[in-house]
């Protein structure tokens, strides 16, 4: 797991820095921190979050070790997977 912080300040070398690890697959999913939820990098909800709550996530396998859950907007199969075991 990588919070958005850890990756630098807000700038144009911090983007390119972002881009390059989406680049090589080093992160697949983006995740908040607060509300436990991890999904696509191209979910419209996950766009939205303050980048101080965000945090990534090299596959599905490493998301849930830290805990989160599906998110139900861009991974509605997923997350109806998870609301049945979770009950």
């Amino acid at each position: 797991m990588i919070s958005h912080t850890e990756l630098g300040p807000e700038s144009f070398e911090t983007s390119r820095k972002l881009k390059t690890l989406v680049g090589t697959g080093a992160i697949r999913f983006a995740g908040n921190k607060n509300l436990k939820i991890y999904g696509l990098l191209s979910c419209t909800s996950g766009k939205r979050m303050k980048r101080s709550n965000r945090v990534f996530f090299k596959d599905r396998a490493d998301a849930i070790a830290h805990g989160y859950r599906p998110c139900g907007h861009c991974m509605r199969s997923e997350y109806a997977e998870w609301k049945k075991r979770s009950g």
